[in-house]
């Protein structure tokens, strides 16, 4: 393989927590081997238009506290057709792109296998604070939104105690109830809804109320945005049926997705960031990097695309005992 003179980046779909620090990662890492970097601003739709600019160590400084992603991020239905993409490739080879860094989760990824297959030398790296990418532990962001999910339960505990009450907690989440488990664990609930388990609003009901019976001064439940039981339509069934405390419900929703990123997250991105841009010089392609044990990992992107990563079943036991 032809050695590289010019990489693109880019941050694609939810933003997250730490893709600025994965992007800094990126520019430096290449730069520091001699290969010139360009952003690709708001994923694969700027990349259709060619909005493509070129990067050098100082647009990447005083970033890596910074949330959200200084390149932008889009959805683009377009780039899913083969004219879509066909205009992408186009818009890489004229600005000379021969690698690519492509930040995001499943759908971005999947986007950067297509390329792949057309030939493009590309990389993934997984974002997302669902942490519901497969080949990977943990994903850049996820441990940011556990800490605010975390801060906003610690507050609600207050009031909640002051009042005798108990509040419904909604976590982002549509598929991978990790947020919500993990959550769940670390912030004290009484009790854990994900999608990944169907429960009835009688179950619900029966662990409230028993919490009640056993002289908490609260309960808390949360809930991941995909769980069967909807919030508000859970919270008007308890009511209904008296369970002992009054329901209130709390809808985090994109909250969780800003923030400056923790420790956690800005060591994870960097380590990710710099893993791709070697992986690229070492001549890989088609493959995303992973976070395993302590180490970073190259796996298939075949490999990770149309599978979840799931909860620990570890995870929701622990989340039961401790809610006792």
């Amino acid at each position: 393989m032809a050695k590289l003179r010019r990489i693109g980046v880019m941050t694609s779909g939810g933003d997250s927590p730490g893709m600025n620090p994965c992007v800094r990662a990126v520019v430096r890492t290449a730069l520091s081997h001699d290969v010139e970097v360009y952003g690709i601003r708001e994923g694969y739709a700027g990349m259709i238009r060619g909005e493509i600019i070129p990067m050098n160590a100082r647009d990447v400084s005083g970033i890596i506290q910074q949330g959200g992603t200084i390149l932008r991020t889009a959805r683009s239905m377009e780039f899913k057709t083969k004219k879509g993409q066909r205009e992408g490739i186009r818009q890489m080879n004229e600005f000379g792109i021969d690698g690519l860094v492509v930040i995001g989760g499943d759908g971005s990824l999947s986007g950067a296998h297509v390329l792949a297959e057309q030939g493009v030398a590309v990389v993934g790296v997984p974002g997302s604070i669902d942490n519901d990418i497969w080949g990977t532990s943990m994903s850049i962001g996820v441990d940011t939104a556990m800490n605010t999910i975390l801060n906003a339960i610690d507050m609600l505990r207050d009031t909640a105690s002051s009042h005798q009450r108990a509040f419904l907690v909604e976590t982002m989440g549509r598929a991978c109830g990790y947020l919500a488990v993990a959550a769940g664990i670390t912030g004290g609930a009484e009790l854990v809804l994900t999608p990944e388990i169907k429960v009835t609003v009688e179950e619900v009901a029966k662990e409230v109320e028993m919490a009640y019976m056993r002289g908490k001064a609260h309960c808390i439940i949360v809930v991941a945005e995909g769980a069967s039981l909807k919030c508000t339509e859970l919270k008007e069934a308890l009511d209904a049926m008296d369970v002992g405390f009054h329901t209130r419900v709390t809808i985090l929703g994109h909250i969780q997705r800003g923030g400056k990123p923790s420790a956690f997250d800005r060591l994870l991105a960097t380590r990710m960031g710099m893993a791709a841009v070697e992986a690229l010089l070492d001549g890989e392609s088609d493959v995303m990097i992973g976070l395993q044990g302590q180490g970073m990992t190259t796996i298939p992107l075949a490999d990770v695309i149309g599978r979840q990563r799931t909860i620990n079943p570890e995870y929701l036991e622990m989340a039961h005992i401790m809610s006792l």
